[in-house]
């Protein structure tokens, strides 16, 4: 054990003195990371694509769940890196011709109101984690990425937040106990993590779900507590995170050469929401910013009726599901530089700084 820390200690003080080795990302998820991909999906009714998304930062929407930029955005910007185009944006321009080859940079496969069970929201036509990584594998088997550049980048995965919703749902009766279904969930994860790995990630990072209980959201759900969290969600949550970062801890001995993170998103906003004045400097840790009703939670933000607050960035959520561009930057910069409570065994700034050595390319 203190050789491993001592280790991790080391690769903390490198990436201090070196520079970055990392020149891609590829995203997968729900939206939380989704950057656009439901607005090129014409049959796909979870959108951000109209006003007041995207209003602080980008100045317009661009298919984002919230008024800026994401935490994959943010992290892409530390890293001095374009932000990542959505995947169905990227194939729409080779197809018309405007790009002739995939982004460098990496590609954003996330989808909206998916989760890491292929029958979540389905309903929705969301692009699944499962087709998510079918879209990667493919541009894998045809050559359209560098499988050397592959086994440099970082992978980053946040899905669950809308498996764990919906199990919570009245219009799905669930037909498994709540521990089955996180035992499910985490089956979908690891499989997940099997076939990238197959595919060339080696520098792995899963992002726990955040305390889905305590979204405005929830004042939709007959019965939820709008005074309070809805604790039963957050304890599903909680199992979940459990078994991801479990799940992360076996990737080293289970994936020769792979090198895994586990970033600790739930601690970090609880951190937020326990002292938001002084922690983060927040004035409303419960209500949406944009959005109607109890909490702000019960009509989607730019939808009729809607309302706005007036200084987004002094609320933790920014409407009914999804945080403020500030959480964001906030729980960014935990990933990024953050110790052990934030992420571990070691941050993103020191996973991006590893060099892979020509066997662990293999």
């Amino acid at each position: 054990m203190e050789k491993t820390l001592i280790f991790f200690l080391l690769l903390n003080f490198l990436s201090s003195v070196l520079g970055c080795k990392v020149s891609s990302i590829y995203v997968f998820g729900d939206s939380i990371f989704d950057a656009g991909n439901n607005h090129y999906n014409k049959y796909c009714a979870a959108q951000a694509d109209f006003p007041p998304y995207g209003s602080t930062f980008f100045h317009r929407p661009t298919g984002r769940f919230t008024n800026g930029r994401t935490v994959v955005d943010f992290l892409s910007q530390f890293l001095g890196l374009p932000l990542q185009k959505p995947f169905l944006e990227a194939q729409l321009d080779i197809i018309n011709g405007t790009l002739k080859n995939y982004p460098s940079n990496g590609i954003n496969f996330a989808s909206a109101g998916s989760g890491v069970l292929s029958t979540t929201n389905k309903d929705l036509n969301v692009t699944s984690l499962q087709t998510q990584l079918q879209q990667f594998k493919s541009l894998i088997e045809q050559n359209h990425l560098d499988k050397k550049v592959v086994k440099q980048s970082l992978f980053f995965l946040e899905s669950g937040s809308n498996d764990a919703f919906n199990y919570f749902s009245p219009f799905d009766a669930p037909t498994l106990s709540p521990d089955a279904y996180v035992q499910e969930m985490l089956k979908q994860v690891g499989n997940f993590v099997d076939q990238i790995y197959e595919l060339g990630a080696r520098k792995i990072a899963l992002f726990s779900l955040g305390p889905v209980g305590c979204v405005p959201a929830r004042a939709l759900l007959p019965g939820a507590p709008t005074d309070k969290c809805n604790g039963k969600m957050n304890k599903m949550v909680k199992n979940f995170n459990m078994g991801l970062e479990n799940l992360v801890k076996a990737i080293p001995s289970k994936y020769p050469g792979a090198i895994a993170v586990y970033g600790a998103v739930y601690k970090t906003v609880q951190l937020f929401r326990a002292n938001p004045s002084q922690y983060a400097g927040f004035n409303d840790v419960t209500n949406a910013c944009c959005g109607y009703g109890t909490l702000g939670g019960m009509v989607q933000c730019g939808k009729e009726g809607y309302t706005i607050c007036p200084k987004p960035d002094r609320n933790l959520f920014w409407d009914y599901f999804h945080p403020s561009e500030r959480t964001y930057k906030l729980i960014s910069k935990a990933l990024w530089s953050g110790g052990r409570t934030s992420i571990r065994p070691i941050n993103l700034k020191t996973l991006a700084n590893i060099t892979l050595s020509e066997q662990q390319y293999s």
